[in-house]
């Protein structure tokens, strides 16, 4: 029995023991495995470092652009001194080609300018007729209606002066009267024999009198100065008829090439009521129509669509990756084949973004260079009519 105990209790010695050896061994094991995934980890790490550093270079730059035609889009109004007229004909229809000096529109004023230009002529034909007196001199029966119309202006005027100074004298006397009252109505007043409304009444009077005496001398004055006046613009008539002089044909003689002028200026205001293409194009847009007033856009936009160019706006961070000559296509989901073109001028400014992506996380104030790629014959012809379509540009940098 000893014994068993003994045994006993070498067995309960011996099992911590066990224990504490697989206790040690798991912990052996379990660093081991993180050793390795740490290591597994590293090895990731660089191989994903080595695959950044080898990424592809990017050789495309994508913008977004316009299609525009080659030459610059002008927009066709009337002349600035007629911009209120409405237009009374147009004549062309959106996508019509047009030659240099085509009539466009008619405006609603031609018919007035045309009466204009027809007096401006019968103002010539009165101004050489005119010219043609001068040179012949005056007929004696001018001459002597002139001297009757002085002998009636000398006659008028010794009439008039001798009523107007029978006036005067009339007034003159009417003032010494009412003086006389009022100085007899003011001795009375003085005595209380009349009361002070009735003194001051007579003042007034004398007042007034003496009010119309200066009117009536200021009108002698008057017919004096201007009766005098136009016996002499009768007399100095009477001289001029009496001796034809050169200055009197030179100043008939500029009266007909004023007159001329006139209907040069009438002629040249005729023309602009009918407005007419600069240079051979297409209408791409019509802004105003038969029976209104001109838009602020002007009549019709023109563009030269035979030779069609992208505008695309490339972000200023990729401008420099951006060269002359450099091929690039065109892409539109609105185009079913892509456009080929070839950098042709690249801007000088940076400017606002003006084409805006649709996504509405798009930045919309982005800073842009224009650059412009000319499109090969074939695309051009393909998109003539397209002026203003938004598109997506790839730039070959490579």
């Amino acid at each position: 029995m000893s014994l068993d105990l003994l045994n006993h209790q070498a067995g309960s010695t011996q099992s911590p023991r066990r224990w504490l050896a697989f206790l040690g061994v798991a912990i052996v094991g379990l660093a081991g495995t993180g050793w390795g995934l740490w290591q597994f980890r590293a090895a990731q790490m660089r191989e994903a470092q080595t695959e950044v550093s080898v990424a592809p270079e990017i050789t495309t730059v994508t913008a977004l652009g316009r299609l525009e035609p080659a030459g610059e889009m002008i927009n066709l109004t009337a002349s600035t001194s007629i911009q209120a007229s409405r237009i009374e004909k147009l004549l062309v229809e959106e996508g019509d080609r047009v030659q240099t000096g085509q009539i466009i529109a008619i405006l609603d004023n031609r018919d007035r300018l045309q009466a204009s230009l027809q007096k401006a002529e019968n103002q010539v034909r009165v101004a050489q007729a005119k010219l043609a007196q001068v040179k012949a001199g005056a007929k004696t029966g001018e001459l002597q209606a002139q001297r009757a119309e002085i002998a009636r202006l000398q006659a008028d005027r010794t009439g008039s002066l001798a009523a107007q100074r029978a006036a005067v004298e009339r007034l003159e006397a009417e003032v010494q009267n009412a003086r006389l009252e009022y100085e007899r109505y003011e001795s009375l007043y003085q005595q209380g024999a009349v009361s002070a409304s009735q003194r001051d009444a007579k003042r007034l009077a004398y007042i007034t009198a003496q009010q119309q005496v200066q009117q009536a001398q200021a009108e002698l004055g008057r017919i004096e100065t201007t009766s005098q006046e136009q016996i002499q613009q009768a007399q100095a008539t009477l001289d001029r008829l009496a001796e034809v002089r050169p200055v009197d044909l030179e100043a008939a003689e500029a009266e007909v090439q004023s007159a001329k002028a006139t209907v040069v200026e009438a002629q040249a205001n005729l023309e602009q009521a009918e407005v007419r293409s600069p240079r051979a194009g297409q209408i791409i847009k019509i802004h105003t129509y038969p029976g209104e007033k001109i838009a602020d856009q002007g009549i019709v936009t023109l563009g030269q669509t035979q030779q069609m160019k992208a505008i695309a706006e490339v972000y200023q961070s990729d401008i420099l990756k951006v060269q002359e000559g450099q091929p690039a296509t065109i892409t539109s989901p609105v185009i079913p084949n892509s456009l080929q073109g070839t950098v042709e001028r690249i801007g000088l400014q940076v400017e606002q973004q003006q084409v805006v992506d649709e996504d509405p996380a798009a930045n919309i104030d982005a800073k842009v260079v224009e650059v412009h790629i000319r499109l090969d014959p074939n695309s051009s012809q393909n998109v003539a009519r397209l002026s203003n379509l938004q598109v997506t540009v790839t730039i070959q940098t490579e």
